[in-house]
């Protein structure tokens, strides 16, 4: 890999581990990006509303979370797109991590395998 392609920006948390391994497998490989720390910086409505869009709300809500299960039943039910992106802007932590963006595209989560296939086939 090289860093011929442009306009990588990965968003995340600068403290999550599997954020780490992302951005030492895209340093790795030589890759240049730009990293967005959303829980520092924030996220807009029309980011997570791309995001939903392109891969489901139930993939971009990490429903797994420390933060998503403190909520309390009723902000957990009857979830649907609307409701998961106002609970995502107001706790980005919410959000599932990392999302690479390719320009094109974007990729939920961190798979060595799928950032090498997604990346080869943008050369």
């Amino acid at each position: 890999m090289s860093d011929q392609i442009k306009g990588l920006c990965l968003y995340g948390i600068k403290a999550c581990d599997t954020m780490k391994k992302a951005r030492t497998w895209l340093d790795q490989q030589g890759l240049n990006y730009e990293f967005h720390d959303y829980k520092s910086a924030g996220i807009d409505r029309a980011h997570l509303e791309a995001w939903c869009n392109e891969h489901g709300w139930q993939t971009v809500l990490n429903r797994a979370g420390t933060t998503f299960r403190k909520l309390d039943d009723g902000q957990k039910s009857d979830l649907d797109q609307a409701a998961a992106i106002e609970l995502m802007l107001v706790q980005p932590s919410m959000i599932k991590r990392p999302v690479l963006d390719l320009g094109d595209k974007t990729v939920i989560g961190f798979k060595p395998d799928t950032y090498a296939a997604e990346l080869a086939a943008k050369n």
